[in-house]
C-alpha cells in the first residue's frame, strides 16, 4: 500500500510540472486525442450489420494507421499515445475487414421473405428479402 501511495504522489507531482503542462498544450497530446475517434467509431460499428462496412475505406484506414504507427514510433520524441491509438485502430479495422470478407465472400445467403415469417418489429421487409436493421432510413436491404 505504501508503494501505491508513493506512486500516486510521484504522478501528482509530475502533473504539477511545467513539462506536463506543455505536453497537454502540444500537438503530441491533442493529435492522438483527436485520432481516437477512428478506433472508437470502429468499435461502435462492430454492433452494426456487416453490410454497411465499406471494404475500400476499411482497407484505407488499416494502411493509414500502419503508416502513422511507424511515424509515431520514429518521430523524436516518440509519441506513444499516437502509437497506441493507431495500433488500436489497426486491430479494430482488421476485425471490421474480417466481418466484411465473411459477409460478402463467406457464402452466407440472404434469407428470402418466402421462406421466413417473423413478427419482429426490427425486421424490415423488402420485395424479395428480409433484413435486420436498426436504422430507420436504411435502404441497403
Amino acid at each position: 500500500m505504501a508503494t501505491v501511495a508513493a506512486l500516486w504522489r510521484r504522478a501528482r507531482d509530475y502533473m504539477k510540472t511545467k513539462e506536463f503542462r506543455e505536453y497537454l498544450t502540444s500537438v503530441h497530446f491533442w493529435g492522438p486525442v483527436a485520432n481516437w475517434g477512428l478506433p472508437l467509431a470502429a468499435f461502435k460499428d462492430m454492433r452494426a450489420p456487416p453490410d454497411i462496412i465499406s471494404g475500400r475505406m476499411t482497407t484505407a484506414l488499416i494502411f493509414y494507421s500502419m503508416a502513422f504507427m511507424r511515424f509515431a514510433y520514429r518521430v523524436q520524441p516518440r509519441n506513444l499515445l499516437l502509437l497506441a491509438c493507431h495500433t488500436t485502430n489497426v486491430m479494430a479495422q482488421s476485425v471490421q475487414a474480417g466481418r466484411f470478407v465473411i459477409h460478402h465472400y463467406g457464402g452466407t445467403a440472404t434469407t428470402t421473405a418466402a421462406t421466413t415469417t417473423t413478427n419482429d418489429p426490427t425486421m424490415v421487409h423488402t420485395s424479395d428479402r428480409v433484413c435486420a436493421s436498426d436504422f430507420e432510413d436504411d435502404n441497403s436491404c
